[in-house]
């Protein structure tokens, strides 16, 4: 990132802290940004993996007196607040085993904005089908949830390796399939994404700890406090939007910005390096 510039580096912060818990795809908006601006997708990879943590550390705030409730109920041994940590770490198992077995494959695509564009719309309109066809929700509480419920979420979440899915997206819309209400489907996934995210980006950084230099760690923190003040503002909005509009905004948008952005690929064939 050595001739990288400040707007660049905010660009991409504000897009990050914008698209993580939304159900449109962080990954896939950053790919598609990188692409759109002319940005070589091999320099800019480990930033926007690592400012990703600018994102989650939001939902620390925001969430902080949950947060501290359940370390302090499991400290304790309290049944809901181990509940609570069962049902996170059981989700995020299924990323660590696959995300570690197909690391090779995951990185092939994270270039490929083409992929992108079709998981937008793929995904826009399985969104849209569960809308309509999720069952009535009886688990209200992430502690509530149960054991093969938090299971099967994580599962899902591994969708989200493509490109273009959103983790947020599979894992909302998939405890949402799973009788799960609206509000403790969009929680699950805000605390789901902090072991996982943080996991992610420790691998990143550790791969390229070698290639990592004090202009680019100062980059990383600069996108990083963008995405964080971005995604305080972001996250208390969505949680109205889903409360009296429901999922379906985000599911024609994915389609309409896919769809978009297919158009424009198709007027670019040769991919900009």
């Amino acid at each position: 990132m050595a001739d990288s510039t400040l707007i660049d580096i905010i660009i991409l912060g504000v897009v990050e802290g914008v698209t993580e818990f939304l159900p449109v795809s962080s990954t896939g908006h950053l790919i598609l940004a990188g692409d759109l601006l002319g940005y070589d997708a091999n320099r800019w990879k480990v930033f926007n993996i690592v400012i990703q943590l600018g994102a989650i550390l939001a939902i620390v705030v925001l969430y902080w007196r949950t947060l501290f409730a359940v370390a302090a109920g499991a400290l304790r041994r309290e049944p809901e607040a181990l509940r609570f940590v069962r049902n996170v770490l059981l989700a995020f198992v299924p990323a660590v085993i696959i995300g570690l077995a197909l690391h090779k494959q995951i990185e092939a695509l994270l270039g490929n904005a083409r992929v992108v564009a079709v998981a937008l719309i793929v995904g826009g309109i399985a969104i849209l089908i569960v809308e309509r066809l999720a069952k009535r929700a009886t688990v209200d509480g992430v502690a509530a949830i149960p054991t093969r419920t938090a299971l099967g979420v994580g599962f899902l979440q591994c969708l989200a390796m493509i490109p273009g899915v959103s983790r947020s997206g599979a894992t909302i819309m998939g405890a949402l399939a799973l009788g799960v209400e609206r509000r403790t489907a969009a929680e699950f996934s805000f605390f789901l994404a902090i072991p996982t995210m943080l996991g992610a980006t420790t691998l990143e950084l550790y791969k390229n700890r070698a290639a990592l230099d004090a202009h680019q760690l100062g980059d990383i923190a600069i996108g990083f406090t963008v995405a964080f003040v971005v995604a305080l503002v972001v996250v208390r909005s969505f949680i109205a939007i889903i409360g009296r509009y429901g999922f379906a905004p985000f599911a024609w948008y994915r389609i309409v910005v896919g769809a978009a952005a297919l158009v424009w690929l198709a007027q670019s064939p040769i991919p900009v390096q």
